[in-house]
């Protein structure tokens, strides 16, 4: 059946009009053949009745019965081979048998024939189509008249223009332009008319006559007669859609001119607003066509009048621009108390918005015209459209406003999209003005040079209307917007309502930053909007209006302001932020308090009904993007917002765990699903705000302390997963929040609870080894070229971000062992930090390695982790004391050896074992940029492609500590001397400390080589003996300690001996500790933690940080023993000594560890104050100071505070050279604690061109912790530092020394 019959092709064809005539209401609605084609070629998708067409059946029957034993035949055979075709699934089947049928002989016969055959049928429906045709044309004729002097087929029909030409010569077209002289007769006028209908546009436009024609069609507008101005502008509109912009420009202009004209000359027929406007009117309804045709115009044309000489488009502006100012002008002269009709209320009938401005306003190159031609001739248009804003509020101030019936009649009929009204009244008529200018000025005030217009005169107003003095105006109109429109809240906006307009416009004004910065970030803006909030506050109603509607817009527009950086600054600390940071009454108080309000229900917003949670979570979230930076959060943290969001919580919670099942075939049902769908919309709006705390380290903190960290953290990771924004004013994902809640034990806890590392630890299999499931690998992966793939790029370094902090570390892997099973399946996927520690990084048995798919790259990748981790000298400890890390790999390196060589030492140089010998190195030998040599991750070009010694035992080689590194002893300054001479004469000298400070500033900036050794020791001895007897300077009391003479039964932790180890070694490396450092170290270690024990109280928490001692070594007191050279006695007497000053809290982190200073909330935390207070203020000054790395920061998804927490609590060891070290401890300890945060700016601004070249290179968090701090040299950034203690001292310490318990 390949072939078709006649018989079968006259079914075909009779099959296939029916099928036309059942699609022809899809294609008559095309506006495009191409359109009509589509919905053919897609007709399956969207006519659910397809396969029920008997074309359809028809052709499937025949492809049926053409092709049916070719595909049995195929898939019979790809059954049989079941040896090839094992483990083929059904796609794959379905594929194979369908390109062997498209390449059998018998379909290409079949689709061929099919073709022709189709042709024929078409051919021959198009045939009797054109027959038809022809016979209803020739019908049509004999029924018609001939008319006319010039063409017998030209119809008397005004219906259409889709008529017969016949071409015109000049002189006919000129006879045409005589008689439709006004001196001619109508009859006559009429039949030119006519005529001129029936010609081609191209004749017409390109006669001589044309300019003639043009002025007497225009003169021919004012004929009173209906039908004979309908047929001009008929014409007028063919012409405006066939003609190029040299011919329409002057339609337009003259149509312009005529309707400028109709309104100064029209003496007797000026209709006043008072009287409305009846559309039935037959002049207002052919005033009305006119503006419709200007109106389309100037919609369409704004996309093409570009290509074309700017003068066309200036005369078109300008013409419309004189249309619009003509009556307001002529007003303003006759100084006329009657209120007429303009030409801006018709254009406002037919485009409401101003959409014409608004098109012409979006491109430059029209633009500039526009905003050159108001301010030169025209500005009466903006003092007209401002004094309509004028009006309004006066008109509500008096009370003869009808908003909620004029905004609603707006909005029902846009959504009707029905027929105009048939009369507007005087009301409907001064608030379509209104909304028309309203629209009007929003479109200039977002240009600069639109705002440049202002000040402008109006008519009622002595004063100019300024910028600002605009802006005000229309804040009162939202401000004063009556209670409209309730159903908003049900989600049906009013997009007429004032409000609405107004929001719109300051939407448009804060979403450009020089807009915003110009018109809405005064002091007099924020007034205006925040003045229905403090007369709310004051216990007042505002206006008829403490409608929740208004009030939501405010917040909304208040949230976009903050969601800046000048806009904060102004909600923060007023216009003149300099002056007002101490002050607190800026914006920021007054919108927390009327939050904390709203929240409690102290409110009511509109009527004494509960205010609803809209309103409530839209002021929240203007708090949130205060309380998310941490200058905002040091403004509203004395309002305890995190209590009383976290108390909402716990209600909805409660609210909605009691909400009743909506039970199917109740009438209730629906209304109690959709009162519980609302709670937990509430529950999850609370508890996002609630998450937001934990952007800054202070917030984490806070966000411990509502006791809902675990639940804001799940709710993360579910929007985390979901891949959602944080929110619409967040540029970034939720990488920050993670990592600043991983810096914490509490947060890593609840990231684990939660799910988050288990799924990031899934992720990493699936992209490193394999996934979960078994899905089929077509393409097998390419090799990695670099150590990390880039597909493993994005989960190292969110494994990395994770495991930044020892805290993070400790909460995860301390006190565990190693699963090391015996045998692992292929396809197991680990789900923990443990899982990855043991299958990547500690790889200690040939299960292990058998159990990789590709074991070097993802050994490499664990050994990479390991080097990240081991920065962290702490992690560092705690891995070698647990898992025995160092001798893993030194076990690794001696098995790499070549099997031929006969020496045992002939290591065989690859990735792997490169990058073990550049981590031994790293692990076993301490030191800055100039005291230690980490050999490179990368083999080098030429005959010697890794120069560096391997090594399988300790010690290392003595390649790696460079000649330089070895400490010297140096003599002590004589000018320095003399300072703490005095101190011994002046031992009660109330001023020495402060005289102290200043030399050591001097001498650190002049000769900073002068301040190392035993002058350092000697300095910091007398200096904290000095301010120790100092009442004032003392802020701890410290219990007295005699000492303990039981140390030899008291042990310490495996990692405190480790570091033990590493501090005498670096000692010694240093030239600084004798042979019997390591046992007095030990002795002062113990000493200081029996001292500490003293003044700890129990704790009892679920925190592994917690539960024992300080997890951790004393870095503090390692680094206090090498100042001292060793003497331990003269080290404890120093510790002791200084236990009792502020700075020791910061600067010895084992000092406040379980202390009985601090708050029982804070011991519980497990949040040192170092993050919470420290990295702090790090974050909040590096965002002012230095922006750039602040910006940095946030796009690589890392956080300041991870790395100087990490540098400060191991005193920067292996960052900084020893003598670097020396100078920031002693700098912290004369200077004042708060040089800690100054020191890390320090550091940071030094850094920011490594700092930005790294982040394009996303691995900013990896340079920082792996490379150390080059360059960088305390004294010469001492004076930044002290222009920072100038600038911030006050408010850093005023914040340290809260942290002690109000009864110590």
């Amino acid at each position: 059946m390949s072939h078709f019959s006649s018989e079968d092709e006259a079914e075909l064809q009779s099959l296939l009009r029916q099928l036309l005539k059942s699609v022809k209401e899809k294609i008559a609605g095309a506006p495009s053949v191409e359109c009509a084609e589509e919905i053919l070629l897609h007709l399956e998708e969207t006519d659910e009745n397809f396969h029920n067409y008997e074309f359809v059946r028809y052709l499937r029957r025949y492809i049926s019965s053409v092709l049916g034993n070719v595909i049995e035949e195929e898939a019979e055979r790809c059954a049989s081979a079941e040896g090839q075709a094992e483990g083929l699934g059904h796609d794959t089947l379905v594929q194979h048998v369908t390109k062997k049928t498209r390449d059998s002989k018998e379909y290409r016969e079949m689709m061929h024939s099919l073709k022709s055959t189709m042709m024929m049928v078409v051919e021959s429906l198009i045939n009797k189509f054109e027959e038809d045709q022809m016979r209803k044309e020739e019908m049509h004729r004999k029924t018609q008249h001939g008319s006319g002097h010039y063409t017998d087929n030209c119809s008397d029909s005004d219906s259409s223009f889709n008529q017969s030409y016949t071409f015109m010569n000049q002189e006919q077209l000129q006879i045409i332009a005589e008689r439709l002289d006004p001196s001619q007769t109508k009859e006559v006028q009429h039949e030119a008319l006519q005529t001129l209908c029936c010609a081609p546009l191209s004749d017409v436009l390109n006669s001589e006559s044309w300019s003639t024609l043009r002025q007497n069609l225009v003169v021919a507008l004012q004929d009173p007669d209906a039908t004979f101005s309908d047929k001009i502008l008929k014409f007028y509109a063919k012409t405006f859609s066939t003609s190029p912009l040299n011919i329409t420009r002057e339609i337009y202009t003259s149509l312009a001119k005529h309707i400028e004209t109709y309104f100064l000359f029209r003496e007797n027929k000026i209709i006043n607003v008072a009287s409305g406007v009846d559309i039935a009117n037959p002049d207002i309804a052919r005033l009305l066509k006119k503006f419709r045709l200007l109106n389309e115009f100037q919609k369409d044309t704004p996309s093409f009048w570009i290509r074309h000489p700017e003068k066309y488009m200036e005369e078109i502006v300008e013409s419309t621009l004189s249309l619009l100012t003509v009556t307001y002008e002529q007003m303003q002269r006759n100084e006329t108390s009657q209120k007429t009709l303009e030409p801006v209320h018709f254009l406002a009938m037919l485009d409401i918005k101003a959409t014409w401005f608004r098109k012409w306003m979006h491109g430059y190159y029209s633009r500039t015209v526009v905003l050159k031609l108001l301010e030169k001739k025209y500005k009466s248009l903006i003092a007209a459209a401002v004094q309509q804003c004028c009006d309004y509020i006066e008109s509500c101030e008096i009370g003869i406003n009808d908003t909620v019936q004029l905004s609603s009649m707006l909005n029902q009929q846009e959504i009707s999209n029905k027929q105009r009204r048939p009369f507007y009244t005087e009301k409907e008529l001064y608030y379509i003005y209104f909304v028309h200018s309203v629209c009007l000025l929003g479109r200039l005030l977002i240009y600069a040079h639109g705002r440049k217009l202002f000040p402008v005169k109006t008519k009622k107003r002595n004063e100019p209307v300024s910028l600002m003095d605009l802006i005000v105006l229309i804040i009162r109109i939202l401000c004063r917007n009556p209670n409209v429109a309730h159903r908003s809240l049900t989600g049906q906006s009013d997009s007429y309502s004032p409000a609405s307009l107004v929001v719109e416009v300051l939407r448009l004004l804060c979403d450009r930053k020089e807009c915003a910065t110009e018109c809405l970030y005064k002091s007099r803006v924020l007034d205006a909007l925040l003045y229905p909030i403090s007369a709310l506050l004051k216990g007042r109603q505002v206006y008829s209006n403490g409608d929740e509607i208004t009030l939501t817009y405010i917040a909304d527009v208040l949230a976009r302001i903050a969601s800046t950086e000048g806009g904060l600054s102004l909600l923060l600390y007023g216009e003149n932020a300099k002056t007002a940071q101490k002050e607190i009454t800026s914006s920021a108080h007054t919108i927390v308090q009327f939050t904390k309000k709203l929240l409690t229900d102290e409110i009511a917003a509109a009527s004494e009904s509960e205010v609803s949670p809209l309103l409530k979570g839209a002021f929240i979230f203007v708090c949130r993007q205060m309380y998310n930076t941490c200058e905002g959060l040091q403004v509203l943290i004395p309002y305890g917002l995190h209590k009383c969001i976290a108390e909402a919580w716990k209600k909805a919670s409660l609210l909605s765990e009691r909400a009743p099942t909506p039970v199917a075939g109740v009438e209730s049902s629906t209304s109690v699903a959709q009162e519980l769908q609302n709670s937990m919309q509430w529950e999850e709006m609370l508890l996002d705000s609630l998450l937001n705390f934990a952007a800054t380290p202070k917030g984490v903190l806070l966000l411990q302390q509502t006791g809902a960290i675990n639940e804001c953290v799940t709710y993360m990771f579910s929007r985390f997963t979901k891949k959602l924004q944080v929110s619409r004013c967040e540029k970034f994902g939720y990488g920050v929040m993670v990592t600043q809640v991983a810096a914490t034990a509490p947060g890593t806890v609840a990231l684990e609870s939660s799910g988050f590392i288990q799924a990031l630890v899934s992720e990493l299999w699936s992209v490193l080894e394999c996934g979960r499931d078994d899905t089929r690998v077509i393409h097998p992966k390419s090799t990695p070229i670099d150590p990390i793939d880039r597909s493993c790029q994005k989960s190292f370094l969110a494994l990395a971000n994770l495991l930044s902090s020892y805290y993070a570390v400790y909460e995860l892997t301390g006190k565990q062992k190693l699963p090391n099973k015996t045998e692992y399946f292929l396809r197991e996927v680990p789900a923990s930090v443990i899982d990855v520690i043991d299958r990547l990084v500690i790889i200690n048995s040939d299960a292990k390695v058998v159990s990789l798919f590709n074991y070097e790259q993802s050994h490499t990748f664990g050994l990479r982790l390991l080097n990240v981790l081991c920065c962290s000298l702490d992690t560092l400890l705690l891995l070698e004391a647990q898992y025995k890390v160092s001798e893993l790999l030194l076990k690794a390196q001696r098995e790499n050896v070549t099997e031929t060589s006969g020496r045992s030492e002939d290591f065989i140089i690859d990735g792997l074992s490169v990058e073990r010998n550049h981590i031994l190195v790293r692990m076993n030998l301490v030191g800055g940029p100039s005291e230690r040599i980490l050999p490179p991750r990368a083999l080098q070009k030429g005959s010697d492609p890794y120069p560096w010694p391997m090594f399988s035992s300790l010690p290392l080689p003595k390649c790696y500590l460079p000649e330089n590194a070895k400490g010297s002893t140096l003599k002590q300054d004589a000018d320095f001397s003399k300072i703490l001479l005095s101190s011994k004469k002046h031992e009660k000298h109330i001023g020495w400390p402060e005289s102290c400070r200043k030399q050591f500033s001097k001498t650190m900036i002049a000769k900073p080589d002068a301040i190392q050794g035993v002058v350092l020791a000697d300095l910091l001895e007398k200096f904290v003996m000095h301010v120790s007897d100092t009442s004032s300077e003392c802020y701890f009391s410290i219990p007295e300690y005699k000492g303990d003479t039981n140390l030899k039964n008291q042990t310490l932790s495996s990692e405190q001996q480790l570091g033990i180890k590493m501090t005498v070694r670096y000692g010694r490396q240093m030239n600084i500790l004798k042979d019997s450092a390591e046992q007095d170290l030990t002795w002062l270690l113990k000493h200081s933690e029996n001292f500490l024990k003293k003044q700890q109280t129990p704790v009892n928490s679920p925190l592994r940080c917690l539960q024992g001692g300080y997890a951790g070594h004393d870095w503090f007191a390692s680094s206090l023993f090498l100042i001292m050279s060793g003497d331990k006695d003269r080290a404890l007497k120093f510790l002791q000594r200084f236990a009792s000053l502020l700075v020791s809290a910061f600067l010895w982190l084992p000092r406040l560890y379980a202390s009985i200073h601090l708050p029982v909330d804070i011991i519980k935390s497990g949040i040192h104050p170092l993050y919470s207070c420290i990295s702090h203020y790090i974050e909040m000054l590096l965002k002012q100071e230095v922006p750039l790395v602040f910006s940095a920061f946030r796009m690589s998804g890392f956080t300041p505070s991870q790395i100087c927490l990490q540098w400060l609590v191991q005193c920067f060891w292996n960052y900084l050279d020893w003598c670097e070290i020396c100078h920031y401890i002693a700098t912290c300890i004369v200077l004042g604690p708060d040089y800690q945060v100054y020191m890390c700016l320090s550091v940071l601004k030094h850094l920011q061109p490594e700092i930005l070249q790294h982040t394009q290179s996303h691995d900013l968090q990896i340079f920082l912790k792996e490379e150390a701090i080059t360059g960088f040299q305390v004294h010469k950034y001492l004076e930044y530092m002290e222009n920072l203690e100038q600038a911030y001292r006050p408010m850093i310490m005023t914040d340290m020394k809260k942290i002690r318990q109000q009864s110590d």
